[in-house]
């Protein structure tokens, strides 16, 4: 071997060590985020971005360096990709800056899912101490809870929220919808595991910890998020036999407790009860009724580009849109004016519709499609962590239901770090090949 050969080499060969270097010091620190990235989304939308981006932008840097590319061959990436790549294009049509902006930021949620599956989740450790940091939070939440219930107050001080919501750890009612995002995957495999014990105190210590969780959802208040835990703990009893039997007793606490508000909480009653029976009686002139139409006008008037991202939001006030809908039964004086806007249509599925359109709608549907095919392969093993995360992502996603905006924070980083957690757990239980 000539001189040359041999220093081009041995230049080779120690840039490689110096790149392998470099990425290993990578992984700690996108692990790092990911675990302090929860706590964030508590009580920093701003940090949680931050955590957020850095572990998508960490990935990027760890695929250059180490010139592995093939996370972004992975079939939901694709998707995501594609509808990313459609919002952009939808917004820069439609003209407005500020949607292009809100649409090109959005693809950070999805490399930090990636992120999440392929790389920092992949070890098992990191996924153990994900699931510590959710187990924690959950029981600081239902604390929190609690002490507002009993005492007025929680530990800062903030009173009930004024139309009686307990908020929990927060200043601002937020409470059932972090709960939520916290239920299954914190309490559903501590709950199973306390089953699959032989000694009786520790079974009906795993029933009486999911009557708590229970309880403790309902004496919050919010009625999506209750809804939404019930369609989950159904979910759950499917897909799990030795859950059923818990399931069905915390399904009876919960009436009971229900049942019992009048008296030992009547703002939540007046809340759970009264008032959403009376939205359901008169929903198509409700105030999500009222922005249930004028998302479908917007619809109507723009199919196939939608508006661009945020279009709901820009062009909610735009007078072209003061329409009712003859088979609902509204008229165009129950939809007129401001009646129909918000920030956001409250539902996943109608944001992706008036942003993208027909077409981004199809795309979302396809990517939603894809990651429950991937979700679901554990579920044979009646393993309780790929079903809780199953479970967790359905209640996200579940397309009758009202929620808020799909790519904010903080309920962007539930959904996108659950998604990546369960399809780690779903990459990590396929067979070797």
């Amino acid at each position: 071997m000539s001189g040359s050969t041999f220093e081009r080499s041995a230049g080779v060969a120690a840039g490689s060590r110096h790149r392998g270097r470099l990425a290993a010091t990578l992984l700690p620190a996108a692990t790092t985020a990911t675990l302090v990235l929860p706590v964030a989304l508590f009580y920093s939308r701003a940090l949680a971005d931050v955590l957020l981006s850095a572990v998508a932008v960490l990935f990027l840097l760890r695929a250059c360096i180490e010139r592995d590319f093939a996370p972004f061959r992975t079939g939901w990436f694709r998707l995501a990709a594609a509808l990313w790549i459609w919002l952009v294009a939808v917004s820069a049509q439609a003209g407005s800056l500020p949607s292009v902006e809100q649409a090109l930021v959005i693809v950070r949620l999805i490399l930090c899912a990636l992120a999440l599956e392929h790389w920092v989740l992949a070890p098992a450790p990191a996924r153990r101490w994900l699931f510590r940091v959710f187990v924690v939070l959950a029981a600081w939440l239902i604390i929190e809870c609690w002490q507002q219930y009993l005492f007025g107050v929680n530990v800062a001080g903030w009173p009930r929220w004024g139309d009686g919501a307990l908020t929990g750890p927060f200043a601002t009612p937020r409470a059932g919808s972090a709960f939520l995002a916290l239920f299954f995957p914190a309490l559903l495999p501590l709950v199973m595991a306390g089953l699959a014990r032989q000694e009786i105190l520790a079974r009906v210590g795993a029933i009486a910890l999911l009557m708590l969780g229970v309880a403790t959802m309902l004496l919050i208040g919010q009625r999506m998020p209750a809804l939404l835990m019930l369609l989950g703990l159904v979910a759950a009893g499917l897909l799990l036999r030795r859950f059923r039997l818990p399931i069905l007793l915390a399904l009876v606490a919960g009436v009971l407790v229900l049942a019992a508000t009048p008296v030992i909480s009547p703002p939540t009653f007046q809340k759970l009860v009264l008032h959403f029976a009376e939205q359901m009686r008169h929903f198509p002139t409700s105030n999500y009724g009222q922005i249930f139409v004028r998302a479908l006008v917007m619809l109507g008037a723009h199919p196939w580009l939608g508006l661009g991202a945020d279009g709901f939001r820009y062009g909610c006030a735009d007078p072209q849109y003061f329409h009712g809908i003859v088979w609902l039964g509204v008229d165009d004086a129950d939809n007129g004016g401001l009646l129909g806007c918000n920030l956001h249509p409250h539902n996943y599925y109608l944001e992706l519709a008036t942003d993208g359109g027909i077409p981004g709608l199809v795309l979302f549907v396809a990517l939603v499609v894809a990651w429950f095919r991937r979700l679901a392969r554990p579920l044979a093993s009646a393993a309780a962590m790929p079903a809780a995360l199953f479970v967790a992502v359905l209640v996200h996603l579940w397309p009758l239901a009202s929620t808020t905006a799909l790519v904010v924070l903080p309920t962007a980083g539930w959904i996108f770090v659950t998604i990546g957690w369960g399809l780690a757990e779903e990459r990590a239980s396929a067979p070797a090949t």
